[in-house]
């Protein structure tokens, strides 16, 4: 009788797991929810109990993301006192998460964006925009940040993170220019936010 290297256990998280290795190493291009039951050893059929496809897989990989993404952007949040400490350390997790998943973080911004995009995945978005958002509210509250309204001041911050988190996470950057880079970035942030 075969061994399987798979025997009971939480599959889905199995088949996530290795869908996200696949991701990391080959791109989404590579992900058959076939091939990844015959890397973690069960029938090809046994996915199907966990997704119906593989836009359901593509979509429960960026749901995933989406949770560790703002679990570690809420983590940095609540580190430091001030909003300069606050907002550094968003962007520094921010950039983080991004060049430690690139592909990952690639497959959640495209997820979001595509005309059927679940209720969930919508809701993820708008978590991570809440986030920001509240951000700048508490700063505003503390006289750490100019009057204004939330949204302007937040939307250039966020893009100026998330542009420098994209060269970071693509290689466009040389690591040794990274660090370096995301300073300035956080302290253009900070001077566009300046009460």
């Amino acid at each position: 009788m075969k061994t399987r290297p798979y025997h009971h256990g939480d599959l889905r998280t199995a088949l996530l797991t290795r869908a996200e290795q696949t991701l990391r190493d080959k791109g989404p291009a590579a992900l058959s929810l076939r091939e990844l039951a015959r890397d973690i050893g069960v029938s090809h059929a046994a996915p199907s109990r966990h997704f119906k496809d593989k836009q359901a897989l593509l979509d429960a990989l960026a749901l995933e993301g989406f949770d560790r993404f703002l679990g570690a952007l809420t983590a940095a949040r609540e580190s430091g006192d001030a909003f300069a400490d606050r907002l550094g350390a968003v962007a520094r997790a921010y950039v983080g998460f991004a060049t430690d998943n690139a592909a990952l973080l690639e497959l959640m911004y495209s997820a979001k964006h595509e005309p059927r995009a679940s209720k969930e995945l919508i809701a993820c978005s708008q978590r991570l925009a809440a986030l920001a958002t509240g951000l700048v509210e508490e700063g505003q509250r503390r006289d750490e940040v100019r009057p204004g309204p939330v949204e302007g001041i937040m939307l250039p911050v966020m893009a100026a993170i998330h542009g420098f988190a994209t060269l970071a996470a693509n290689g466009t950057l040389p690591a040794e220019e990274v660090e370096q880079g995301l300073g300035a970035t956080i302290a253009f942030a900070l001077r566009g936010c300046a009460a």
